[in-house]
């Protein structure tokens, strides 16, 4: 069974695709985790739309606003599936996305998870191959990825991380030697003003270094670095 895991913070116009998408899974076997970080929008009328159509699999939590590593976190804990996927609240699914997953995890017994490319509004974000040596220099493997839970590190998320949350994850199970497997197919797309709302074309990090987003960026990839000793 894969666990999904959404943590939602004032997101639930989003969640409410979301959870469509999930609906329409060829993969019928799995559980819905949805965690409350202290939202005060309309999410319980979400809720209450969706529960009917997953009246054995779909449980939800509430907690204070703690972030979303935090969010996470608490699904981890209480998730009941052998593989789990850690979803936000902005992301649709295709609808064969949970299949492909798990049979590439399946084939691929060494792997501790695959990810995809993705889409983000008119962007197409094409991925590459796993490659330890890439890893360690840039971040480029979403969130979205589905994950063996019995390779997931027990602690965690960090929860002092506030950006690049997926980055230090990543990095975490590779010193461990957990490494990832790709697909080369766009198996989920992004709503566009959500977690990857901040997101600059590549050249505006080269040519526009002093933009306060390019610094705030800046300072989290050296967070990071310093984090697993890469500088």
């Amino acid at each position: 069974m894969i666990s999904i895991i959404i943590p939602v913070y004032n997101q639930a116009n989003k969640l409410d695709k979301c959870l469509e998408s999930i609906k329409k899974q060829t993969y019928p076997y799995y559980e819905i985790i949805i965690i409350n970080d202290g939202s005060t929008d309309n999410l319980s009328e979400i809720l209450e739309k969706h529960k009917k159509n997953f009246p054995t699999n779909f449980r939800y939590f509430s907690q204070e606003n703690k972030g979303a590593n935090a969010a996470r976190n608490y699904g981890y804990r209480v998730s009941w599936g052998e593989f789990i996927l850690f979803c936000d609240a902005d992301i649709i699914l295709r609808e064969d996305m949970l299949e492909k997953m798990k049979n590439i995890l399946r084939q691929f017994p060494e792997v501790s998870y695959v990810y995809s490319s993705h889409k983000y509004g008119y962007k197409n974000f094409k991925l590459h191959p796993f490659n330890p040596k890439i890893l360690k220099t840039y971040p480029y493997i979403h969130t979205t990825s589905l994950i063996k839970k019995s390779h997931f590190p027990p602690n965690g998320w960090d929860e002092k991380i506030k950006r690049l949350q997926d980055w230090d994850l990543w990095l975490t199970m590779l010193e461990k030697g957990r490494v990832g497997i790709w697909i080369n197919e766009y198996l989920f797309s992004v709503i566009a003003g959500g977690t990857m709302s901040s997101w600059l074309p590549s050249f505006v990090y080269k040519f526009f270094p002093f933009l306060p987003k390019v610094k705030n960026y800046n300072k989290a990839v050296q967070i990071i670095k310093e984090k697993h000793h890469l500088v």
